[in-house]
């Protein structure tokens, strides 16, 4: 398939990255592009959709990987994957020898191997500017669902399914393949309800994840739900306000620098330095202010405050809170600065496995099968699930549609994709921001 049709199709598809900010796939691909990477890092503790679609699908994933190199015109295709990842990678081996174009990156068990920086650095050692896209050096990253989306779509079949693993203090954890729109406490009950009195519920992963409802929606960046009890470190963690991170780190941060030394970002060369924030935070707004403008290229990855600081501090929070104070003003950071690599890189990986340990989930590390028996009566699609415009609904209240029917537009002249219904029945409500459809 040509390029430009492609890239047409996967907006209509309304394909998208499965997972972080959902990135418009089309808008990805690119001619100016000599490698495409498949991301199959699973960059979180307890995260595991990727590894076991990859396994699933491994013939249609490898196919379609070929088939965006093609039509890219690229070198290579790469697939990025953790050598721990032991029947991924035996079910992988056995298929790739057949696409001359695509070949296997083994990557150590480290956090956040997955994070697309990080991953271009360790697969092709070549170093994203801060503040550029992959673009910039020649690559493309695709995670494993997102690829798989982009098979389903070129058969025809649009984005109305997500696999979610749900985990944590759960009776039976599973990781579901569930219609677009399901409400979260449905995954919850298929997998037998909560073990604790009063849960709470992350969405995404302990390190980056984000608190929710069980009254929440699936939607395409879906890719588990955790269950943990309430006085669980990395729910409390998540939990401290602003004011209170402020008063701790003025009243404790030591100044031992370890939330630098071992920042993600910082180790690539990139101007982050937690420790001067948390610096110039405590001194009331004195000290090298420098590194708030360098702190805009935090990913927010969590180390400083869940892995390096022995305080327990939260530098990933204050700086959130400033790059979001930042935003709000229209402050831009330069895009001419270029990364400043620190030497004893290699010696500043974070094992997974410590890390799970630390973060008091490896109770919780235990097998999430594929399951594919779940239904619901009523999906919520909101119109917004991926980077950029929102969707423009095309239904009213009333109507009728089947699964795959289009039930939102990509906004004409920005970055937007098409939503789908996930499941076929009646039109229940219409807003700005969500369509309901009731079997």
């Amino acid at each position: 398939m040509q390029l430009n049709a492609l890239k047409d199709l996967l907006r209509e598809m309304g394909v998208v990255g499965a997972g972080g900010a959902g990135f418009p796939s089309y808008a990805k691909l690119s001619d100016k592009v000599d490698t495409i990477i498949l991301n199959c890092a699973e960059c979180e503790p307890l995260l595991k959709v990727h590894r076991q679609v990859l396994e699933e699908y491994t013939a249609e994933i490898l196919s379609t990987l070929s088939e965006l190199v093609t039509a890219a015109g690229a070198k290579q295709g790469i697939v990025a994957i953790k050598a721990h990842y032991h029947s991924a990678l035996l079910a992988l081996e056995s298929e790739i020898g057949d696409y001359p174009a695509l070949k296997i990156h083994k990557l150590d068990a480290v956090y956040p191997a997955g994070d697309e920086i990080i991953l271009i650095k360790e697969v092709t050692g070549r170093v994203v500017d801060p503040g550029k896209l992959p673009l910039s050096v020649g690559v493309t990253v695709c995670n494993v669902e997102s690829v798989y989306n982009v098979h389903q779509a070129i058969k025809g079949k649009p984005v109305t399914h997500k696999f979610v693993t749900v985990a944590g203090e759960v009776a039976h954890p599973a990781t579901l393949y569930v219609p677009l729109g399901t409400k979260i406490s449905e995954l919850i009950t298929a997998v037998g309800g909560t073990t604790v009195e009063e849960p709470e519920y992350l969405c995404g992963g302990p390190m980056m994840g984000r608190l929710t409802t069980p009254y929440q929606p699936v939607t395409k960046t879906t890719n588990a739900i955790i269950v943990l009890p309430k006085d669980h470190t990395v729910i409390m963690n998540k939990k401290l306000n602003s004011s209170v991170n402020l008063r701790r780190t003025m009243s404790v941060c030591c100044q031992c620098r370890s939330c630098t030394d071992l920042c993600s970002r910082r180790v690539l060369g990139y101007p982050v330095y937690p420790h001067l924030v948390m610096r110039v935070l405590s001194n009331g707004g004195k000290g090298k202010v420098e590194a708030l403008a360098g702190s805009m290229f935090c990913s927010g990855c969590g180390l400083c405050e869940t892995y390096s600081c022995p305080q327990g501090l939260s530098p990933r929070a204050m700086i959130a809170e400033l790059k979001t104070m930042a935003r709000a003003q229209g402050y831009k950071p330069p895009d001419d600065i270029k990364p400043d690599l620190v030497k004893d890189a290699a010696f500043k990986k974070v094992s997974v496995e410590r890390l799970t340990m630390r973060l008091g989930l490896k109770k919780y590390d235990v097998p999430a099968p594929i399951s594919y028996e779940f239904e619901t009566k009523a999906v919520k699609l909101l119109l917004s699930q991926h980077l950029g415009a929102p969707a423009v609904a095309t239904v009213k209240e009333g109507d009728e549609v089947k699964e795959g029917d289009v039930i939102a537009r990509a906004k004409e002249g920005t970055l937007s994709v098409n939503i789908h219904a996930s499941i076929s029945g009646k039109v229940s409500a219409v807003t700005q921001s969500y369509v309901k459809i009731t079997k």
